[in-house]
């Protein structure tokens, strides 16, 4: 599968998330560098404050050299609920690349999680051609 695809699955996991007034729906897929899927997760996948990088991450042990992680919206760089955001996570894992459909709105936090990736030397890649399937479980946050 390509980039487009894998989005596109990360983008399907985020129809699964339990709704919320509070929080992004997003879904996450991990693929490694031969490109066989390594792990997937969505944001309150098993607890409430859950994203959906950091359920696939935790899925793996945590290391993830080579790895691309797929991810539906730009990963947090600033979080209330953990102490980590999840492109703090994802630079310590050793991932190379990270994928994204849309960039975060700030309608909780500012987006700045592209900013600590590219900082870190992550590849990253933007396929706003998929953000319309990344924001359609997200449409009663972004109505307000």
């Amino acid at each position: 599968m390509d980039d487009a695809g894998w989005l596109a699955l990360a983008c399907d996991l985020a129809t699964l998330c339990p709704p919320s007034r509070t929080a992004f729906s997003v879904g996450a897929v991990i693929v490694d560098a031969d490109g066989r899927e390594i792990a997937r997760g969505h944001s309150r996948e098993a607890d409430p404050h859950d994203h959906a990088e950091e359920a696939a991450i935790a899925k793996t042990g945590g290391v993830l050299r080579g790895a691309t992680v797929y991810s539906s919206l730009e990963p947090c760089g600033n979080r209330a609920s953990r102490p980590r955001p999840c492109a703090e996570l994802i630079v310590a894992s050793g991932a190379r690349r990270v994928v994204f459909a849309w960039r975060e709105p700030s309608v909780f936090v500012a987006g700045t999680g592209a900013e600590i990736l590219e900082a870190a030397g992550v590849e990253l890649v933007e396929l706003p051609e998929l953000a319309r399937a990344a924001q359609e479980p997200n449409a009663h946050l972004l109505a307000r």
